[in-house]
């Protein structure tokens, strides 16, 4: 299978390979969301070393199974083919490099770094110096170093005070894929399900490449769902466990986080979380959120408000959303999409679960809107008040003295501003113009198929974005 987007990725690697000094690259992100697969494909010809950790493995497994991995490759000398301990595995590491001729680069790939870094084995401190006492007086070395618990990676070497301090040379964070990626991805794979069934599948398990590939050819949108949830052995029902105790210690406090988050429509203050989990308001809990904030899972989101501005917390893992909501509870509502679809809770589901598809896709917004140039922030915006109350999930103010006033609506149909719905606009409008008094404001509805031209619309609608829109690279 060929390389769907990544080309910032793709031309950075280019880079260093046409580089004439050794480079440090750091690569994490999200698990699954195709790290590996990625340097493989773009460094293969030039990889000469490539390890991973192992999962919970003791310090001595993971040796052996460093200095195991450097034989396979054509390299086993009997003076350290059993290393005591990350110097001896490192300095084997170091003889089979100069073993290898030729003055093209030679590229080591670490992956799940994090793995080899058992308690008191100070492989980090040893790998430090590999690269310091070693890679750095060549000119032909570029060392990969890849994890999934993206946190570790960041306080641990990007942010690391000791040999490491500054050695990065480049950090690259892998991200999703983009709507638009996700239907370049299926088409690669022969799959042709029109843009609604596409986005109610980045609805359920958003861009990550390896659920993407389960994906079936002549499977309908609804039978991979059934098959990859709701069976008892599918592979996507057994996902949400391995998928924290893989990436954190003491998982069961982010899946309390994570469970939470999942219950609630808006965004969350620390204080609400606390009280919710119950986790400690110490190292504990700011723990689990720096970590699942790291790791992509949740994220700080701006408020703004008559009351005042807050950092409040969402979680943002498609998967995650539709996994706890569905499947994840000890009262489990659904066996089935077909069930998933006649449920009371789907629209409240599927409404969130398009916010999110919105805000992720916020520079396709803004190309829709003609203001790519234009400089931006957006927030959400709540107004307090038990009369007047109202609430704007996406506000786009923009430089230009214009405010976007974004409403985001998922349905099979075009949309249909009701006299209800269009009260309901209109106190939004206004208690918003009470707040910001000195802006042009421009109501901007964001839905599958579009308005339907009805007095409301005309009346109260500047802007209709429709999904086609999120679908351009």
């Amino acid at each position: 299978m060929e390389l769907i987007g990544r080309e910032r990725e793709i031309a950075t690697f280019k880079h260093c390979l046409e580089h004439s000094e050794s480079k440090l690259i750091a690569v994490y992100g999200r698990r699954r969301v195709g790290k590996t697969f990625l340097i493989r494909k773009t460094l293969q010809k030039s990889i000469v070393f490539e390890v991973t950790g192992l999962h919970n493995g003791t310090q001595s497994k993971q040796i052996k199974h460093f200095a195991t991995t450097i034989a396979k490759h054509g390299y086993a000398p009997a003076m350290i083919a059993n290393p005591e301990d990350w110097i001896e595995a490192f300095i084997l590491l170091e003889q089979y490099i100069d073993s290898i001729k030729g003055k093209n680069k030679k590229v080591i790939f670490i992956d799940e770094l994090p793995w080899f870094d058992t308690p008191r084995s100070k492989f980090l401190t040893y790998f430090a110096s590999f690269w310091n006492q070693y890679c750095t007086k060549r000119n032909d070395i570029i060392v990969v170093i890849c994890g999934s618990a993206a946190s570790w990676m960041i306080k641990n070497v990007l942010k690391n005070k000791g040999g490491l301090h500054n050695r990065v040379y480049e950090k690259i964070k892998l991200n999703p894929f983009s709507i638009y990626e996700t239907e370049k991805f299926l088409r690669q794979k022969g799959i042709v399900w029109d843009r609604y069934d596409i986005t109610q599948l980045y609805m359920c398990v958003g861009g990550v490449p390896f659920y993407l590939d389960g994906i079936r050819k002549g499977e309908s949108f609804s039978q991979f769902i059934d098959r990859a949830f709701f069976i008892e052995d599918g592979f996507l029902k057994t996902e949400f466990d391995e998928l924290f105790s893989s990436l954190f210690d003491n998982s069961p406090n982010h899946i309390k986080v994570i469970q939470y988050l999942s219950q609630q429509y808006s965004p969350k203050t620390r204080e609400d979380i606390r009280i919710n989990t119950k986790l400690q308001t110490g190292g504990t809990m700011t723990k689990a959120l720096d970590e699942l904030e790291k790791s992509g899972f949740i994220s700080l989101v701006h408020v703004e408000s008559t009351d005042k501005s807050k950092e409040w917390y969402q979680l943002n893992d498609f998967y995650c959303i539709f996994y706890l909501k569905y499947l994840g509870t000890s009262k489990k509502t659904s066996d089935s999409w077909a069930k998933v679809l006649a449920s009371p809770t789907w629209n409240a589901w599927a409404g969130l679960a398009f916010e999110r598809i919105c805000f992720y896709h916020l520079d396709q917004i803004k190309g829709a809107l003609q203001i790519r140039g234009i400089d931006t922030n957006a927030f959400g915006w709540r107004a307090k008040n038990q009369e007047r109350g109202a609430q704007i999930d996406m506000v786009i103010n923009r430089a230009d003295r214009i405010v976007n006033l974004v409403e985001m609506k998922f349905c099979k149909e075009k949309f249909t501003i009701t006299k209800e719905y269009a009260a309901q606009l209109r106190n939004k409008i206004i208690r918003f113009a009470e707040w910001a008094p000195k802006k042009s404001l421009f109501l901007t509805m964001i839905t599958p198929y579009g308005v339907t031209n009805n007095p409301y619309n005309q009346e109260l609608v500047q802007n209709s974005i429709i999904m086609d829109d999120l679908f351009v690279p």
